[in-house]
């Protein structure tokens, strides 16, 4: 164990001692956005807590709200959580805030994203703005490993709902350039987290609103094909642990079936758990039905591939 505290976690030491509710956060792009067209009309970022889904619109300026682990257990590992919303907001309370705190009892850091949320009239392209920002997340943990304590081979991306596209995107389009890098550095996530997740665009079994604000209310057959992430994978798409009920009346449950079967063709270890109730949107659990045990079955998944275990 290290005995020199990093600046970042003093930092975090000092804001959670003042003021519980907030975190360091840190800017994706410091600088220039790729594909930003300046619009000074579009609305201000606002965040809505009154409930427990605090929910956030109008990001502008992607960030990483910053949950260090506790250098007492220190794991390595490190989660970028994307939160749902449909892409068109962030729930950034039950599908953030919550599981950043519960992985740091596992040793865990933990990184809520608060990506762009698609829309023409801030980006050039809305249908690649989410994934620049996903991309990069996972680029900034790897530049920054060891100032953060963590494994650059262990940094895994979360998603629920539209945030699970997001994060089954990042796991199956790492390769793709959406934007020009500053670096080399790898944006492939080590593994996947996916929770109610929006796999698929085919209208048969997506979420209409998500694909609408994606990739908007016509979208070209390539455009589906693109984003429907069952149809990307292949030998070299992270290992996945997927949680749905299967009455989810939101999003079927057949998104995440076919992402399954598409890493079991591949050969990519994968664990899928269906539940007989929870609908949507239950972030870490919110009844005594089996769905609210997917948090240690997710503990033990990470566990059992070497996620949960020190490398410090």
């Amino acid at each position: 164990m290290h005995s020199i505290i990093p600046l970042f976690l003093m930092t975090f030491l000092a804001i959670s001692n003042t003021a519980s509710s907030q975190v360091p956060n840190v800017e994706l792009w410091p600088d220039k956005i790729p594909g930003r067209v300046e619009n000074g009309t579009y609305p201000d970022e606002v965040s809505d807590s009154g409930d427990n889904w605090m929910k956030t619109r109008f990001v502008t300026r992607p960030r990483l709200d910053c949950y260090p682990a506790d250098p007492a257990n220190y794991t390595g590992t490190a989660v970028i959580i994307c939160p749902g919303g449909g892409y068109g907001v962030l729930a950034v309370g039950h599908e953030g805030e919550q599981l950043a705190r519960w992985f740091n009892t596992l040793g865990i850091s933990a990184f809520v994203l608060k990506y762009r949320l698609p829309h023409d009239a801030i980006m050039a392209d809305k249908s690649i703005g989410p994934l620049q920002d996903a991309q990069e997340a996972v680029r900034l943990l790897r530049r920054r490993a060891k100032e953060w304590k963590i494994d650059p081979r262990k940094i895994g991306i979360m998603g629920f709902s539209a945030g699970g596209h997001l994060a089954s995107t990042a796991s199956t389009h790492y390769h793709e350039k959406v934007y020009e890098p500053a670096d080399s550095t790898s944006a492939r996530p080590d593994f996947s987290l996916l929770i109610y997740p929006v796999i698929s665009m085919n209208a048969a079994i997506t979420h209409m609103g998500s694909r609408e604000n994606l990739l908007g209310k016509n979208p070209s057959e390539e455009q589906v094909k693109r984003f429907s992430n069952e149809l990307q994978v292949n030998g070299q798409t992270p290992p996945a642990f997927l949680v749905h009920s299967i009455d989810d009346g939101a999003v079927p449950v057949q998104n995440s079936i076919a992402y399954a079967l598409a890493l079991d063709e591949a050969g990519v270890p994968c664990e899928l758990h269906i539940y007989q109730q929870g609908g949507h949107g239950y972030g870490m659990g919110r009844s005594n039905h089996t769905e609210s045990s997917w948090p240690e079955a997710c503990r033990k998944w990470l566990n059992a591939n070497g996620f949960g275990t020190s490398t410090f």
